[in-house]
């Protein structure tokens, strides 16, 4: 089964501490159409530098049934974790979901920690970090997508094989583009992954939710 993640950052310093004290017991209820939605943090667990949970959201989903439009209640739930950095002064966030949906979970989760959706914020890796991290893959990498590229009426350039980084193509591409997205073969751990610059992180290999946890740490958090 793919696992896919996004990569978020702290704005400003705080204490993972805090950020824990915030969520402990986080339990909101709405009603819509009479019907009890309950937004919930579950299974909050500290361990020093790392703070994990579960985000559970009720929400009400429109289904067709015999030509007229209902709406049911569906819970969905997203692990999330934090890694804080003392040594950079940063705390990393990530939430294992769609790009979309986690993109709606940090600015609730921003919202509950800080009262503003502005503390949480897409992470960036640098274009020059994502040559280096590719080309110490050179074997490896089995898809490269180049994004601003200066070649008139051409918005993207891709390339998809084994063997990439010793192509002319490559550093034809690298010279009118920057690496947007890239397809691997992690060496330490196996797996087939997908990263893209600005954080999300998809598994295509079979893999736990603790495959994935440590292989955000060990190798996305420091191209950051």
């Amino acid at each position: 089964m793919v696992i896919t993640g996004k990569l978020f950052m702290i704005e400003g310093v705080v204490p993972l501490r805090d950020i824990a004290i915030k969520l402990k017991d986080f339990r909101t209820e709405d009603k819509e159409q009479d019907i009890k939605l309950i937004t919930e943090i579950k299974d909050l667990h500290m361990t020093g530098d790392f703070l994990s949970g579960t985000f559970v959201q009720d929400q009400l989903m429109g289904v067709q049934h015999r030509g007229e439009l209902i709406h049911v209640p569906r819970t969905t739930e997203a692990p999330f974790f934090f890694v804080e950095e003392s040594d950079r002064d940063r705390i990393i966030l990530t939430i294992m979901e769609k790009k979309a949906r986690a993109n709606n979970i940090a600015n609730q989760l921003s919202k509950i920690i800080f009262m503003t959706t502005s503390r949480i914020v897409e992470v960036r890796i640098d274009p020059s970090r994502f040559v280096q991290f590719h080309e110490a893959n050179f074997e490896d990498t089995k898809v490269i997508f180049f994004d601003d590229v200066d070649i008139p009426n051409i918005k993207k350039l891709s390339l998809y094989g084994s063997a990439l980084g010793d192509t002319s193509l490559y550093s034809e591409h690298l010279k009118h583009g920057k690496i947007w997205y890239l397809v691997l073969k992690s060496r330490r751990y196996g797996l087939v992954v997908g990263l893209t610059r600005n954080g999300v992180v998809t598994i295509f290999s079979k893999a736990t939710r603790d495959d994935f946890i440590n292989y955000v740490q060990e190798e996305v958090i420091g191209l950051i």
